[in-house]
Formats: C-alpha cells, sequence, structure tokens
C-alpha cells in the first residue's frame, strides 16, 4: 500500500501496569518505571483532535493492560465522542460483567484479546498469573451482552514453539467466541531463554519471502488447497519466479514499516510521542541470539505539542521519508557486526534511530 500521508491510527497507551506476568512481555527486560496516563495528559490528546483529522481509529494498547486504567471505560467514550472509531487490546482476565456492559455502553467498535493457548496448560505456561476457563467465559459473556455485532472480537496469538500445535484448536475456539478477526504475530524474545522459542530463524533471510528484482512477478488466483498441489507449485516455481502470495496467504514483507505505512503515532503513558511502537519504550531484545539494545524515541511530548503539529513536525517528516527509503543496513539478516546490536546507528552510516533490525519492518512480528 502507498504510505499514509496524514495521522490515520493513534495508539494511546493508557498504562504500561499489567496484573500478570507474562512469558512473552517486554516488562521481562526492561527497568522503566510504571505508571498510568494522567487524565489531564488524555485530555490534552482529545482536545488536539480536529475534524480534519478524521476518519482517525485510536487503539487503546501498548505494553500494559488497558483495562488496569480506573479511567480506561471513560477514555474509550471520550475516544468514541470525538468521532473516532475505538479498538481496544486485553488480556481478558479483568474483563469482569461491569467491565464487559461499560465497554459496549461506551461504544467500543473492536476488541482485542491475547490469547496463547487453547487448553488450560498451555495458556498458563505462557500468561502465568491467569485462567483460560476465566477469559473464555467473560469473551463469551461480552459476546451474548453486546447488540448489533459491536464490540466486534478479534483475537491475538503470539506463535512460540511451546504453542503453536495449539493454533488450529485456538482458531476453533474463536469462532464459537464470536470472533471476526485472527492475528498471528512471532514471538519477539525479550529474554535469552525466549530465544528457543523463535519460528523465524530461517524466514529472516528466506528468499521465499523476499521480492527479487530480476525475476518476473506471478500472481496466483484461489486455488483449492489439497497439500501436494500446492507443494508441487512451490516446487515449481521456488526459483523461477518472484511469487506474490495472496491476501490471505503468507505476505512477503520487507523493508516496509507498517506503522510509517498506515499512518500511526503512538503515545505513551507519559504523553510522549513516538512514530511507531518499538519506538515507545527502551527494550531489550534478542536477534540472532545476541542481546539488542532499543532506545526510546520520542518527536515530543502532547503536553507541549498537538498532534497535528507533531505530525509535521520536521523531525518527524524527515523520518518517516528516512523510513520509506529504508536504506538502513540489513540487521535482520547480518549477525556479524556489532552495530546489530542497538538501534543507534548502522554500517551504512545512519545514526539513531536505525531500522534495519526491526523484525515488524519484516513481517515477522506484527500487531493489530
Amino acid at each position: 500500500p502507498e504510505p499514509a500521508h496524514r495521522l490515520a491510527k493513534l495508539y494511546i497507551e493508557p498504562t504500561s501496569r499489567c496484573n500478570l506476568a507474562c512469558r512473552t512481555c517486554m516488562r521481562n527486560g526492561w527497568g522503566e518505571p510504571l505508571g498510568d496516563m494522567a487524565p489531564a495528559t488524555f485530555a490534552r490528546i482529545m482536545g488536539s483532535l480536529h475534524d480534519s483529522d478524521l476518519p482517525l481509529t485510536i487503539f487503546f494498547g501498548g505494553i500494559g493492560e488497558p483495562l488496569v486504567h480506573p479511567e480506561i471505560l471513560n477514555m474509550v467514550r471520550a475516544a468514541k465522542a470525538a468521532g473516532a472509531q475505538v479498538e481496544l487490546i486485553s488480556n481478558g482476565t479483568l474483563l469482569d460483567d461491569e467491565k464487559a456492559r461499560g465497554l459496549i455502553a461506551a461504544g467500543l467498535d473492536r476488541l482485542w484479546v491475547s490469547l496463547d493457548g487453547a487448553t488450560p496448560e498451555g495458556y498458563t505456561d505462557v500468561r502465568l498469573g491467569a485462567a483460560l476457563s476465566q477469559v473464555i467465559r467473560q469473551v463469551a459473556r461480552l459476546r451474548d451482552l453486546r447488540e448489533s455485532g459491536k464490540p466486534e472480537i478479534g483475537i491475538a496469538f503470539v506463535a512460540m514453539r511451546r504453542n503453536i500445535s495449539e493454533l488450529p484448536a485456538l482458531l476453533r475456539l474463536s469462532r464459537t467466541l464470536g470472533a471476526s478477526r485472527f492475528m498471528v504475530t512471532n514471538v519477539l524474545p525479550y529474554t535469552a531463554t525466549m530465544c528457543d522459542e523463535v519460528l523465524y530463524s530461517r524466514a529472516l533471510s528466506n528468499n521465499d519471502y523476499s521480492a527479487v528484482p530480476d525475476l518476473p512477478d506471478l500472481s496466483l488466483p484461489k486455488m483449492d488447497r489439497d497439500l501436494p498441489h500446492r507443494d508441487l507449485i512451490r516446487q515449481a516455481l521456488a526459483d523461477a519466479w518472484d511469487m506474490i502470495p495472496g491476501k490471505n496467504g503468507e505476505k512477503a514483507v520487507n523493508d516496509r514499516c507498517p506503522f510509517i505505512d498506515n499512518g500511526v503515532l503512538a503515545v505513551g503513558w507519559d504523553g510522549g510521542v513516538s512514530p511507531c511502537l518499538p519506538l515507545l519504550h527502551n527494550a531489550t531484545s534478542y536477534l540472532h541470539g545476541y542481546a539488542r539494545q532499543s532506545r526510546r524515541w520520542v518527536i515530543g511530548r502532547v503536553q507541549d505539542q498537538t498532534l497535528r503539529d507533531l505530525w509535521d513536525s520536521p523531525l518527524h517528516s524527515a523520518f518517516r521519508e528516512r523510513v520509506r527509503s529504508f536504506d538502513f543496513s540489513p540487521c535482520t539478516m547480518c549477525d556479524g557486526c556489532i552495530l546489530s546490536e542497538s538501534n543507534e546507528a548502522d554500517c551504512y552510516g545512519n545514526e539513531f534511530p536505525t531500522c534495519g533490525g526491526c523484525l515488524w519492518a519484516q513481517g515477522i512480528i506484527q500487531c493489530p
């Protein structure tokens, strides 16, 4: 898709606190203070929205659990009153009857529920401190309470070696819960012990996912998903064509930032504004088995500037153009340089923040 030239999606992080301690969480490898977005900070965000900013999607989510914030229902209500399409992601454990009714009454358009297992054992192995039966019961209750199909229900699944076998059962479960969307993402290891869980060690450098300019393009139609036939087609085309998978197939995403393409800004709980979720916090993750430090980058604060001014600022405009050209070193494919161990600089001469080691830009990690 063509990159967006206006603000189209705003991530708002109500809190960095959470009621769980999941294996996959960024908080396993950071030392930032925890906090909730102050009412005055949220009011500044809402007050800076203009009619010309619409249509706009406001997505409540970040590192914490949005339902932990004591004012989350009022925040959703205010975002809807501003004319936005409103989405929220939750682990579902705090989605009791009161919260479910409150989100429906506030006009929430879509609720994303993070489910990383279809069995009690598989689920609690990832989401420490949670109970699958409780989450299923509460999501089903919201499904039954809603009117006119709102909010829509989406399921987000973090794929790992330990839970990938539960994906088929989870897909079936999601249908019984009334989910209309299902998103699978890979795990991003925030601890060394999680490195063995990744399912993309070879995919990072696999040409099947790369566009090769010297090969002709081939667009395939829909076909019966008969496994022997699919294998024959893949074998015949392996080295002769630059394959363009279908919309619902494997995405050949390379060197494209989904946040820049989709016109995103992300506001942290403290009011700091970043151009994407990966730059919203300091974080330690692991790439090719090595620790990689990603430093937070904010283009300004909502306490000081409007969203429009932040979007149009020379700093942000220059960054968007730099990311669109994506002339960064290919750190996701090369593990031989010390510069790949941070986002400070790269071997092409780019300075902070660099994006060559970003797995979102390679279609490995994705967010709702």
